[in-house]
């Protein structure tokens, strides 16, 4: 589980009671809730100050931050003084879920009823009206168990929401000439709370240089070959340049990170890149993604972004592929269709050319970047092409997903969970054999319909949940999904 370059998300719970109603009943509510937190693993703090009013507000908000909270849930114990209650959000500065008691026995609803189901909509109606942000879950309302679930639900949200406000992205480019595709407006990322620091190429090579025989250089290639194993590691002789181009990232991010508290990378890495450094930086990329420090290609600075809130989210290694080249129907059908309900439009593969974590590899080797050589070296022997990580994807479920900015500055975001099927692709590169359900629509009234990039961000398992609860508390309005047969997509003809 990767620890660094994220926020470690504290929550803290806040009880709110209407003074008309029996201020115990919130408060007994509140210490059932801290219990049932307990009892999933879930480390919260339990504030005591119980509000009913602005002065009390104030001084909850302050007890938590004290406390060293840096997310927040506002408890309606009860139905809730709606002023005060929106205001903890307003005052206190990470992010806050809102939850709704449910009622408990019938034949305690006098003293013991809470009305807290008609508080919570008293309460999102004066977010609304302060324009304050808010994550409430999908039925807000339940017993203690039912809302500490919640809870853990909201935690992946407020650790991205946390990640996002004190993240640097920092590139190296330009982008590669007829790369419009990875356009970038620098404008939505200041719009979500994002820094960025762009740079040349050429600083790049000169903080490389200036690394020439770094004392640390050793271990870590020693690391690197012993990340690789023996069958892995093709090219023994290469590591110690890798190693001095990790350490110059490393060493860049820490330099450079400012007030921030994390970084990510957009970098360029062709046609010039090889040449000069005298390799390619793919297996680096990787490294450094399983450490929680993504390092998008080609200088896709939403790409970057996308996978940032993927670490976030998972605390795990993410990767950006290529939406990259369909399966052929001779692969499909002896190996796919016999074993799965999927049709071929609901595959494809996904590739990069060495840049997804070993970690998620069937089997990973240190490997050259193949069509690069056919440029740079005329396909001979490979010298400064060589650093890519190579090997087809591990199976298991992935989510496809991507934050972009369109040329208009707007931001717009799509997800789609599927599958790495375990079929070997025969080819090159970090590559796997995707499956989505519904991908051939997806892929034209989606993907091309609303002019995404070629580039997606992955991550491993089913997290969907919370990206789509991350995409609506950044405002983002557009966020499609692979829909199913019976929703038809607004541009689809009803006669295909």
């Amino acid at each position: 589980m990767i620890s660094k370059n994220i926020p470690t998300v504290k929550l803290g719970i806040i009880a709110v009671s209407r003074d008309c109603f029996v201020i115990s009943l919130s408060e007994r509510r509140r210490g059932e809730l801290a219990e049932s937190c307990k009892n999933i693993g879930l480390n919260v703090y339990e504030a005591k100050t119980t509000v009913e009013n602005e002065r009390d507000m104030l001084k909850a908000v302050q007890e938590v931050k004290d406390a060293g909270c840096n997310a927040l849930t506002v408890f309606l114990g009860n139905f809730g003084p709606e002023t005060p209650e929106t205001l903890i959000a307003k005052n206190f500065s990470g992010p806050v879920m809102y939850a709704a008691a449910a009622e408990e026995a019938g034949k305690d609803l006098i003293n013991g009823r809470g009305d807290a189901y008609c508080g919570m909509l008293n309460c999102s109606y004066n977010l609304g009206l302060r324009k304050i942000k808010a994550y409430i879950p999908e039925y807000p309302v339940g017993t203690a168990d039912e809302i500490a679930q919640m809870m853990a639900d909201f935690v992946p949200v407020a650790r991205t929401v946390l990640g996002l406000s004190n993240l640097k992205i920092i590139t190296f480019g330009p982008r590669p000439q007829d790369f419009f595709a990875c356009n970038a407006p620098i404008k939505p990322l200041y719009d979500i709370g994002v820094e960025i620091e762009e740079n040349s190429e050429l600083d790049l090579l000169v903080a490389f240089r200036s690394h020439a025989g770094d004392e640390r250089i050793e271990q870590v290639a020693a690391d690197m070959a012993a990340e690789l194993g023996v069958d892995g590691n093709q090219y023994p002789s290469l590591l110690p340049k890798l190693a001095q181009y990790e350490l110059t990232l490393l060493d860049w991010a820490e330099e450079h990170r400012g007030a921030r508290e994390y970084v990510a990378f957009a970098n360029k890495c062709w046609p010039a890149f090889p040449t000069e450094f005298g390799f390619e930086p793919c297996y680096v990329n990787s490294r450094l993604a399983s450490q929680g420090i993504p390092v998008a290609c080609e200088v896709d600075i939403y790409g970057a972004l996308s996978e940032y809130i993927g670490t976030c989210v998972t605390q795990d290694a993410v990767t950006l592929l290529d939406i990259n080249n369909s399966v052929p129907s001779d692969l499909f059908e002896r190996h796919i269709a016999p074993n799965t309900n999927y049709t071929i439009q609901d595959t494809f593969m996904g590739f990069h050319c060495g840049n997804t974590p070993i970690c998620k590899l069937s089997k990973g080797k240190l490997n050259y970047q193949i069509i690069q050589n056919r440029l740079i070296e005329k396909g001979g022997e490979p010298d400064v092409t060589r650093g890519t990580l190579e090997g087809d994807l591990a199976p298991g479920e992935i989510t496809f997903f991507r934050l972009q900015s369109a040329a208009d500055a707007t931001l717009h975001s799509y997800i789609a969970q599927g599958e790495v099927l375990p079929t070997a692709t025969g080819s090159f590169g970090g590559i796997g054999i995707f499956a989505i359900p519904e991908m051939g629509r997806f892929y034209r009234h989606v993907l091309i319909a609303k002019r995404y990039p070629h580039h997606g961000a992955v991550a491993f398992g089913h997290h969907g949940k919370a990206l789509y609860s991350i995409f609506q508390y950044l405002g983002i309005s557009d966020i499609a999904f692979n829909q199913p047969k019976e929703m038809r997509y607004e541009d689809e003809n009803p006669f295909a």
